[in-house]
């Protein structure tokens, strides 16, 4: 395990899991994180997928003591360096290129990138990265794919993510290469827009109750 594995983890700290959130708003970015922290979810992906996306993880780095924020949808050194400078704690990308390898690095912030086949796995374990997001999860083969994975590539460990809910998140939690697992019901697009504060705070207690033994 890397140092920056085990930076990743003692960030999530047994967490089960990250919310991948799309803000649209910057003004929602501070409640809902407060929201998803007081239900026991601190650390908190927001993807660079709006024209807010920087803003917010801004906001949330200075204002939101409790939680973790993390930047998701990075696919260059130039995001990386983007999300770093609003104080992003962490680094999720989709795929792994070898330039973002090679930048990734070079800073002290982890990065969990996106893998899919055993070549890509392969090829991340080369880059010195060990904890590796799966993703996209159920388009990719699902639980059952990842559970074929854990003899043949043992030592490495996954955040899977796509396609995950609450229905489905107990059959990659129980999988022993799986850490935990990246989902978007815990903060649903029109709770979010009626600034259901309370909600997002119960579906994500509901949420934190999935930690693993």
């Amino acid at each position: 395990m890397t140092s920056k594995t085990q930076k990743l983890l003692a960030l999530l700290d047994g967490q089960p899991v990250i919310p991948v959130l799309k803000i649209e708003r910057a003004a929602d970015a501070v409640p809902l994180a407060r929201a998803l922290a007081r239900g026991g979810l601190r650390a908190i992906e927001i993807t660079l997928r709006t024209d807010e996306a920087l803003e917010c993880i801004r906001r949330v780095a200075a204002e939101v003591e409790d939680c973790i924020v993390g930047a998701g949808t990075i696919l260059s050194a130039r995001h990386f360096d983007e999300a770093v400078a609003v104080g992003s704690k962490f680094i999720v990308s989709p795929g792994l290129t070898r330039e973002l390898a090679a930048h990734a690095a070079q800073s002290d912030v982890p990065l969990l990138p996106g893998t899919i086949t055993p070549g890509e796995i392969m090829g991340a374990l080369e880059a010195g990265l060990d904890f590796l997001k799966f993703f996209p999860a159920e388009q990719a083969g699902g639980a059952s794919f990842l559970k074929a994975l854990a003899s043949p590539i043992a030592g490495v460990k996954f955040c899977p993510t796509g396609g995950i809910s609450a229905k489905n998140a107990r059959d990659y939690l129980s999988l022993p290469n799986v850490v935990c697992v990246g989902g978007s019901w815990v903060a649903p697009d029109d709770m979010v827009k009626a600034g259901d504060w309370a909600g997002i705070e119960a579906l994500a207690a509901e949420a934190n109750k999935l930690r693993k033994n």
